[in-house]
């Protein structure tokens, strides 16, 4: 990384302030070429900015964070320009002609990474909290910057190393003084982590209901009111809605806030059997989203009789204006019972996405991480009487805890990781 980069980190386009964010060994340098000298570390500093040819460009505030003490641990800075396009292309063409280039997205927090600024699981939570939508996720994506997803995994991880250590005793020196059955001795431990592991991927999806949403699917016969409810509850007219059976005949997305949730709602192809080749691709995309669905509301008439549904969907009566004096469903006409769903679904989000610890993975990458070390630490438990054999599937369920921090096999993941990241960033 002997290149210096820079960004624009606020969004194009005009506003009041545009931030330029530079990083590397020649940000000094580019600084004074472009009329910032005489900088005060970490303070903000009023300068004329001009370009090669000295004509000034705006009058901005700077700041400067010299390394290692800086978010990439390099030689960094910040221009705060006036947020107008010439501005911002002018200073641009300056920089450019210093010798700095563009930065790659995500290439401000893979430095800070590379720089042992961040872990990775840290650089991950950067991103989640620049796309953070809600306050659930806003929330969870504090925390793992702030550690508590590293901190969880090096526990374990230090553990693991003392259930090695005893492993390893037992087969490096069996003609020492050592306790009798050392490597017995190393169960308790073995079956305490087991434990967590087992509870940690129990509830493995709580983060990343958090992260991406919570998923509910409407469905039911055609007309049984699945568009309009799913028009009341994103409070949009984002469907169709007509008489006509079989109006809809795709996965209708919308997406919703609920206790603090980001929730991703449904509205698909009513259930019947059909000889239209476009209404029966619907009806076997709604049961595909149905089934990976957190969450499945099974929508028939108060006039149809109640079919039986399996255990975990919810039967929705709708249209409930049909027989008023029964007060039982729904009815989009009249607003009956809406209020109601819509607080018995809020109290469903916030119970499936609660807990008392911090998620073990709020990534699909940590959960196949998590699912690795499991299945090592299940042969070694299985092993143990073979302390060698044991050793090795502890040795090998300790660095899938550490590939999440990016210990290990980091190089395979990092191009995925950051090249999600906004530019910038």
């Amino acid at each position: 990384m002997t290149d210096t980069i820079f960004a624009l980190a606020t969004p194009p386009g005009r506003g009041a302030v545009a931030v330029i964010r530079i990083s590397g060994p020649a940000s000094g340098r580019a600084l004074a070429q472009i009329g910032a000298t005489s900088l005060t570390a970490r303070r903000a500093s009023l300068r004329r900015l001009v370009d090669a040819d000295h004509r000034e460009i705006d009058q901005a505030l700077v700041f400067w964070f010299p390394g290692p003490a800086s978010f990439t641990g390099e030689d960094s800075a910040e221009l705060h320009l006036h947020g107008g396009l010439a501005v911002i292309e002018t200073m641009t063409a300056a920089l450019l002609h210093t010798g700095l280039r563009l930065a790659e997205p995500g290439e401000f927090t893979r430095r800070a990474f590379e720089n042992g600024k961040l872990d990775l699981s840290q650089a991950e939570a950067v991103a989640d909290l620049v796309d953070a939508e809600t306050s659930a996720q806003r929330d969870q994506a504090l925390q793992q910057l702030g550690g508590a997803l590293s901190r969880r995994y090096e526990d374990w991880r230090q553990r693991l190393i003392h259930v090695l250590a005893m492993l390893e005793a037992a087969v490096d020196f069996p003609d020492e003084e050592l306790p009798e059955d050392v490597a017995g001795r190393a169960r308790p431990d073995l079956d305490a982590l087991l434990l967590d592991l087992e509870q940690a991927l129990s509830e493995s999806a709580r983060g990343t209901r958090i992260r991406e949403g919570y998923r509910i699917a409407l469905t039911g016969a055609p007309n049984a009111g699945k568009s309009s409810l799913f028009n009341a509850l994103v409070e949009r007219d984002a469907a169709i809605v007509t008489p006509i059976a079989g109006t809809t005949r795709d996965v209708i997305e919308g997406q919703l806030v609920l206790g603090g949730r980001k929730v991703l709602i449904a509205d698909t192809a009513g259930l019947r059997e059909t000889d239209d080749v476009i209404e029966a691709e619907g009806v076997a995309r709604a049961r595909a989203w149905a089934a990976a669905a957190d969450l499945e509301l099974h929508l028939v008439p108060v006039d149809e009789p109640p079919p039986a549904v399996p255990d975990g969907v919810w039967l929705i009566r709708t249209k409930a204006d049909l027989r008023p004096n029964d007060g039982v469903g729904i009815s989009i006409a009249s607003g009956h019972g809406l209020a109601a769903l819509r607080a018995e679904l809020t109290a469903a989000v916030v119970a499936a996405t609660s807990g008392s610890e911090f998620p073990a993975a709020t990534q699909a990458r940590h959960a196949v991480r998590l699912r690795d070390a499991h299945q090592h630490l299940e042969r070694a438990a299985h092993h143990l009487h073979e302390a060698e054999l044991a050793s090795e599937d502890v040795r090998l369920a300790i660095r899938a805890l550490e590939a999440v921090a990016g210990r290990v096999d980091v190089e395979a993941v990092l191009d995925v990781i950051f090249s999600s990241f906004c530019i910038g960033k």
